[in-house]
């Protein structure tokens, strides 16, 4: 046995010479003088060296610079060919502060199971799409549903609106609910337990966040969505896409895809919409249901947001649109008649077939928000931080 060939690594580690594990800093800048909390931070997996880029998620830890913490994070493969393209982790960041985390070697802490984000499709309640993080959940109709509604069946839905599933729990609630539905009775969801309920109407509505063609005093809709396809399951964030049969926009043949994500400790889900037309459509228009008009209308079309404050049963509820800054191009609060048609509308110019806008909602009894004036904080620094992102670097 070659005895000087066993001392080599014990004589490199003396003087020094084994390599250390590569490592990578994470910079990230709070640009605005407002404190920013639970941020979601993307770092671009192209930046990273090869050698982090090869531990991948089982692999590589983010960790506090200052503290030596490590965070919960989650990779990215959004087009499923093996190769993830992002890097999520979450953090607070100061007024005009700034943050630092190491990428380095190690065992990633597990995920909780219980504060996450989720989704995924229903056909136990006909064929519902439905997702969720800590601090809400909605829904969304299927083919099935729509063939039920069609067929005059009373379990039909025709919709492509937003539903608001109103939860007080931070734990996920969909696969229990919805077992509820199965075991208990049908849409025993409809009844507050103690974690919350579902008492929003959606009906032909836009709900909280459908989309549609504004042509003159008439809103075209799509019917309900035909296809799903979930891209990522959390912790940090949930994305999947929802598609639609080619609908009619006042003789325009629109064909549309929603890519929806939700990321854990927001209210409003993320919609980047993909739509385009065999002629050119005037606008795509976010719609915000006013329901029974009993509630109060605020809005902020400079800032981009707009939102509707309501008592169901004995709480209240905030909706809320938030558009990304770029795309609105004006602003209306329509009354009509007709049932389900009085709706706030952000009227929108889509850039090269895409737009992106947030919506989502706060319930008074889930504790988070006590007020409209601190639901309508929320929606303004939201849009605040929209206009602002964190500048991430990476060395």
């Amino acid at each position: 046995m070659n005895i000087s060939a066993l001392l080599l690594p014990f004589t490199a580690l003396l003087l020094g010479a084994l390599p250390t594990p590569e490592q990578q800093t994470v910079t990230v800048r709070n640009r605005l003088p407002a404190a920013r909390t639970q941020e979601t931070v993307s770092v671009p997996v192209r930046q990273l060296s090869k050698a982090l880029q090869k531990l991948g998620p089982n692999g590589l830890v983010v960790k506090d610079a200052q503290s030596g913490a490590v965070l919960v994070s989650q990779w990215l493969d959004l087009n499923a060919d093996g190769q993830p393209e992002e890097l999520l982790f979450q953090t607070d960041v100061p007024a005009k502060g700034i943050r630092r985390f190491v990428l380095t070697a190690g065992t990633p802490p597990p995920a909780s199971p219980t504060l996450t984000t989720f989704a995924r499709f229903v056909p136990e309640r006909t064929d519902d799409f439905a997702w969720e993080n800590d601090r809400v959940a909605f829904r969304t109709y299927g083919p099935n549903a729509q063939d039920l509604y069609d067929r005059k069946d009373p379990n039909g839905t025709l919709s492509s609106g937003m539903d608001c599933w109103l939860k007080r729990v931070s734990y996920p609630i969909i696969d229990k609910w919805y077992g509820r539905h199965v075991h208990e009775k049908p849409f025993a969801y409809h009844t507050d337990t103690g974690e919350g309920y579902d008492p929003y109407h959606v009906g032909s509505s836009r709900g909280t966040g459908g989309t549609g063609v504004l042509d003159g005093d008439k809103l075209y809709v799509s019917r309900n969505f035909t296809g799903y396809k979930v891209l990522a399951l959390g912790p940090i964030r949930t994305v999947f896409e929802l598609t639609y049969a080619p609908w009619n926009a006042n003789g325009r043949r629109v064909t549309e895809t929603k890519r929806i994500s939700l990321d854990l400790g927001s209210n409003l889900t993320r919609y980047e919409e993909h739509v385009s037309a065999d002629q050119p459509l005037p606008n795509l228009t976010v719609g915000l249901t006013l329901h029974e008009q009993k509630g109060q209308v605020q809005a902020d079309p400079k800032a981009g947001w707009a939102r509707y404050w309501e008592k169901i049963d004995d709480s209240y509820l905030g909706t809320g649109v938030v558009v990304a800054p770029g795309y609105l191009t004006s602003y209306q609060d329509h009354r009509a008649a007709q049932k389900d048609q009085n709706q706030l509308y952000l009227i929108t110019r889509p850039k090269a077939d895409r737009m992106v806008f947030y919506a989502g909602f706060g319930w008074q009894k889930s504790g988070q928000f006590a007020s409209p004036e601190a639901w309508d904080a929320y929606l303004s620094h939201f849009a605040t931080c929209l206009a602002s992102p964190l500048t991430v670097s990476v060395n």
